[in-house]
């Protein structure tokens, strides 16, 4: 069936070259692991070892780069940039997956915790995508995937920095798209539900808030970062060539309920 090899050929990433950003564990590390196994070569960034994740890449048969930086640092985010414009060359996808919460009311919301996240999960993103994505342009060809959240849709409760982030995450995704996707340079966003990671471990300790929250969850379950590796997957590979400025939830059922 020519017609079924010709679409599945459109999800391939053999000679890609990919970026991901908070690549040691959790969603990140699902999403390097799956790019590799759909023919990515992956370079991986997170403030901590990244050995396992990038054996993973290799044993899939793809070269790995391992950087370590810590993405609220303006001087070490400009290093980054310039190690991977070195030791990797043209980025053919980036994801824009690290990310930080600190937790307090409102009323005492720290303003060094407001600005550690907004530098982390803003700030980063705007001057990776700026980045790369200006060479994505001038080749005429990329994907850009920026890890938004649900709570681009809605308040959340005592995480007002990691709200605005993310709420302004989305709206970085379609002011891109806005001027990029004419130039072939396609820039979506995944807005993850509730998923069983670091940042969500509160929740998951609380047994009122994990009750609360999982009895809203059609689909019955917490998601796993598994359950991210075929949207990224698709939003990394042509079969997405014309879709840009979408932010595609993933949760479960969240929002429909």
């Amino acid at each position: 069936m020519p017609e079924l090899s010709l679409l599945t050929d459109r999800f391939s990433l053999t000679g890609r070259r990919a970026l991901v950003t908070g690549a040691s564990r959790g969603l990140g590390r699902a999403i390097a692991e799956a790019l590799a196994q759909f023919g990515a070569d992956v370079a991986l960034v997170d403030r901590e070892d990244s050995a396992e994740p990038a054996a993973a890449v290799r044993a899939a048969g793809h070269r790995a780069w391992q950087f370590t930086a810590d993405l609220s640092v303006r001087e070490e985010l400009q290093r980054l940039i310039e190690q991977v414009d070195r030791d990797v060359g043209g980025i053919d996808i980036l994801v824009n997956n690290a990310g930080i919460i600190r937790r307090a009311p409102a009323v005492d919301y720290p303003v060094a915790d407001w600005d550690l996240v907004l530098r982390t999960n803003l700030d980063a993103v705007f001057l990776l995508c700026q980045h790369f994505g200006r060479r994505m342009v001038q080749r005429g060809r990329g994907k850009i995937i920026n890890i938004a959240s649900l709570l681009a849709f809605s308040g959340g409760i005592n995480i007002p920095a990691y709200t605005a982030s993310k709420s302004a995450v989305a709206g970085l995704t379609r002011a891109f798209a806005n001027e990029w996707t004419g130039r072939g340079v396609q820039v979506n966003a995944i807005a993850p539900g509730y998923f069983d990671t670091e940042n969500t471990r509160p929740l998951r300790e609380n047994p009122g808030r994990q009750a609360e929250i999982s009895a809203r969850i059609p689909a019955g379950r917490w998601g796993d970062p598994r359950d991210l590796a075929g949207p990224v997957v698709f939003l990394a590979s042509a079969a997405s060539d014309y879709v840009s400025g979408h932010i595609l939830v993933v949760d479960g059922g969240w929002m429909a309920r």
